[in-house]
C-alpha cells in the first residue's frame, strides 16, 4: 500500500460503535483521495435529498494520498457532507497538521454516521480508537477546547473541532483544526454540531510509504525548487500572505465593495492592504506540514480595544470585513477575523453577510430596533459585535445566523445577497474579471474561488496573461481550473502550490507515490470525473441551469469606475460554451455519453 494507509474509520455515533475498514483501491485510483474519495462515498451511502441535520447526513473527514509527505504543502485534508448553508454536495479543505496526523495514525479517513446522545469527541492514538465524553468541551471555543484536549491527552495530539458556531447551528459554522486552519465554508462545522460531536483528537507514530522513494524525492525536491523561485510562492506569499491581493485588485478595479453596490475600487484599500497588514501587525509568517511557501500570518494588535493575538486576516477574511463592509479600521478587521476562527465562523460569509444588512440598513429595509444599533457602512465596532452575536445567536445575530441569503429573503430583497446558490461570493468582482463570475456560477458548492481559480491568468498572469474583461474562451480555462483544482485538493495538496507547479509535477509526484501508472491526461481525468460526480449530486438534489448564475446587480448594474468600467458579468454568454465544453446537454446535465466516459456509477 503506497501513498495511502489502506484503513478508513467508521463511527457509528447513534450505537457507539468503531470499526476500521479497508480502504477501496478501484475508487481511490479513479477518485484519487480527500475532495474526491470522499465525495464518491458520500454518494454511495447518502440520499443527495438527505436534510443536512439529520442523523442520515454523513460527515467524511478524507486525507490525500500526498497528505503527510515530503510533497511541498501536503498538510490537506476535506471535510464533506451535505451542506447546510447551500443544499449542495458541501466539501471543505483544510491546511495545518490535522490531515498528516490521521494518516500518520494509520487511517485516510474517518466516515461519521447518526447522532450522538450527548456530546462525544472521538480520541485516536494509533491502533486504539473510542468515543470519549465531551460534555465537559461543549460551549468552549475552539481556542479552549484544543487546549483542554491537549492537556488531557498531551501535546502530540492534533485537534480538528467546533466552536459555540457549530453548537449553535450557524449555518456557516466550520471545522477548526490546529487552532487556525479551517475546513470553513457551507456550513459542515453546523453539520458536526447536529451529531454531537465536538471534536477528534489524534496521535500517530507511523510512517507513510511511497511507491519510488527515490523517484518520489526527486519529484518533491523538483517541485519545492520551482515554488521557492516563482514570485507569487517565493516573495509575495511568505512576506505579505493573502492580503497581498487587496491592493492588486483594487487596483485592477475588481474589489467588491460596500456590498459590491459601489463598484470595484475601495478609496480606502491601501489602509486594509497586506502591506499594512505587515507593518503594523505581523509577528511572523507560519505554514502548514510539510509548507515552503509560508503565507500564514501570526499577528498582533498591540494596544487599543481590540488588543489581542491571533491568526490571519487570510485576504477573504479582509476583503468581507473591510470593501465589503467598508471598513477601513484594521484592528477591527483583524479582531472580527480573530473572532470567526475562536468561534468556529467562516468569515467570508460572515463578512458578506454583515455587508447585507448594512445594505439593508442604508436603505432602511431593517431598522435600529431590529439590530440593536446603528448599522451603517464603515462601522468597525459592529463587524466585531456582530460577529460575536451571530456565532452565539444573540439577538440579531440570529438572524445573521442563516447567511445574507436568507436573511435578505426574511425582509423581501433576497437580490441583495451577493451569493451563488446561497453561498456568498468571494473577494473579486466578477464584472471586472469575466472568468472568476464564470466559475462562481457553475461552482458546486455556490459562490467560491477556490474550485476554479481563473484569478490566477485572468489577474496575476499565471501560468499566461488572459485580458480579465473579455469572455472568450473562458469556458475552456474554468473547465480546466476547475478539474486540475478538483486533482490538487483530492491529492491532498495547497491550491497556491499551482503558482508555482502544474500538471505535470503534481502528476509526477502521485505516480511516484502510488505506483499508479497514470498519464497526465489521466490524473486530469479524474478531477473531470470528480466534477462531474459533484455535479450529478447536486442534480440529484434538485439543483438546475437556473441555479448557474449570479446575483442580479452582477448581470444588470455596470460598474462605474476604473478599468471595468461599463461592465456587467458575462456569464450568460459564456454558459452555454460552458456546457459544450463539459460535455453537458444544453440544460447543464451530464449527459450518459459523459458519464460512460469517465466511468462514473450512479
Amino acid at each position: 500500500m503506497f501513498g495511502w494507509t489502506g484503513k478508513i474509520l467508521r463511527v457509528n455515533l447513534t450505537e457507539g460503535t468503531i470499526k476500521a475498514e479497508p480502504l477501496n483501491m478501484d475508487d481511490a485510483k479513479k477518485y484519487l483521495g480527500a475532495r474526491g474519495l470522499g465525495t464518491k462515498i458520500f454518494m454511495d451511502e447518502v440520499d443527495p435529498n438527505v436534510e443536512p441535520f439529520s442523523p442520515d447526513n454523513k460527515l467524511i473527514f478524507m486525507t490525500g494520498p500526498l497528505t503527510g509527505t515530503f510533497a511541498s504543502s501536503s498538510g490537506r485534508y476535506e471535510v464533506i457532507a451535505k451542506a447546510p448553508l447551500t443544499g449542495t454536495i458541501g466539501a471543505s479543505n483544510s491546511g495545518g497538521h490535522f490531515g498528516p496526523e490521521l494518516k500518520f495514525a494509520g487511517y485516510d479517513g474517518i466516515i461519521f454516521e447518526g447522532k450522538s446522545e450527548k456530546p462525544v469527541y472521538l480520541y485516536i492514538n494509533d491502533d486504539k480508537v473510542e468515543l470519549r465524553c465531551a460534555e465537559h468541551l461543549w460551549g468552549k471555543t475552539v481556542y479552549e477546547t484544543t487546549d483542554i484536549l491537549l492537556k488531557e491527552n498531551g501535546d502530540d495530539f492534533r485537534v480538528s473541532c467546533i466552536g459555540p458556531a457549530g453548537e449553535k447551528l450557524v449555518l456557516f459554522a466550520g471545522v477548526l483544526n490546529d487552532k487556525h486552519r479551517a475546513a470553513g465554508r457551507s456550513g459542515l462545522g453546523a453539520v458536526m454540531g447536529s451529531k454531537n460531536l465536538k471534536a477528534v483528537a489524534v496521535r500517530g507514530s507511523n510512517s507513510i510509504k511511497v511507491a519510488d522513494p527515490e523517484q518520489f524525492k526527486e519529484a518533491c525536491i523538483d517541485a519545492r525548487a520551482k515554488l521557492k523561485a516563482h514570485p507569487v510562492t517565493g516573495a509575495g506569499l511568505p512576506t505579505y500572505g493573502t492580503e497581498i491581493l487587496v491592493n492588486i485588485l483594487n487596483q485592477s478595479g475588481a474589489l467588491p465593495t460596500r456590498n459590491w453596490r459601489d463598484g470595484g475600487i475601495f478609496e480606502n484599500a491601501e489602509d486594509t492592504s497586506g502591506e499594512a497588514l505587515t507593518e503594523k501587525y505581523l509577528v511572523r509568517n507560519k505554514g502548514c506540514f510539510g509548507c515552503n511557501i509560508g503565507c500564514g500570518r501570526v499577528t498582533r494588535i498591540p494596544d487599543g480595544k481590540f488588543k489581542s493575538t491571533g491568526e490571519g486576516p487570510e485576504y477573504e477574511a479582509g476583503w468581507a470585513y473591510g470593501a465589503d463592509c467598508g471598513v477601513k479600521d484594521l484592528d477591527a478587521i483583524c479582531k472580527a477575523s480573530f473572532i470567526c476562527n475562536e468561534y468556529g465562523l467562516d468569515p467570508i460569509t460572515m463578512g458578506s453577510t454583515i455587508a447585507c444588512a448594512m445594505e439593508l440598513y442604508d436603505k432602511k429595509i431593517i431598522t435600529k430596533e431590529d439590530v440593536g444599533f446603528e448599522l451603517k457602512f464603515g462601522d468597525g465596532e459592529a463587524i466585531v459585535e456582530l460577529t460575536r452575536m451571530a456565532a452565539l445567536r444573540e439577538g440579531f445575530g440570529d438572524v445573521l445566523a442563516m447567511g445574507s441569503y436568507r436573511m435578505a429573503e426574511k425582509y423581501g430583497h433576497p437580490e441583495l445577497s451577493m451569493s451563488v446558490k446561497k453561498q456568498e461570493m468571494p473577494a473579486y468582482d466578477a464584472r471586472g474579471v469575466q472568468g472568476i463570475g464564470l466559475n462562481y456560477a457553475t461552482s458546486n458548492r455556490g459562490g467560491c474561488h477556490v474550485r476554479g481559480y481563473t484569478i490566477s491568468p485572468e489577474v496575476l498572469g499565471v501560468p499566461q496573461k488572459l485580458d480579465q474583461l473579455v469572455t472568450d474562451d473562458k469556458a475552456n480555462w474554468v473547465k480546466l481550473f476547475q478539474d486540475l483544482t478538483a486533482v490538487v485538493d483530492s491529492a491532498g495538496l495547497c491550491l497556491f502550490v499551482t503558482f508555482g507547479i502544474g500538471l505535470p509535477e503534481i502528476a509526477e509526484m502521485l505516480r511516484t507515490a502510488t505506483g499508479f501508472d497514470m498519464s497526465d491526461e489521466e490524473v486530469l481525468k479524474c478531477g473531470e470525473r470528480i466534477w462531474n460526480l459533484e455535479r450529478m449530486i447536486n442534480i440529484k438534489a434538485g439543483f438546475t441551469k437556473k441555479d448557474d448564475t449570479l446575483p442580479p446587480r452582477l448581470l444588470s448594474e455596470p460598474l462605474e469606475k476604473g478599468p471595468a468600467k461599463g461592465k456587467v458579468s458575462g456569464v450568460p454568454v459564456m454558459l452555454e460554451e460552458y456546457y459544450k465544453v463539459r460535455g453537458w446537454s444544453e440544460d447543464g446535465v451530464p449527459t450518459e455519453e459523459k458519464l460512460k466516459e469517465l466511468e462514473i456509477e450512479l
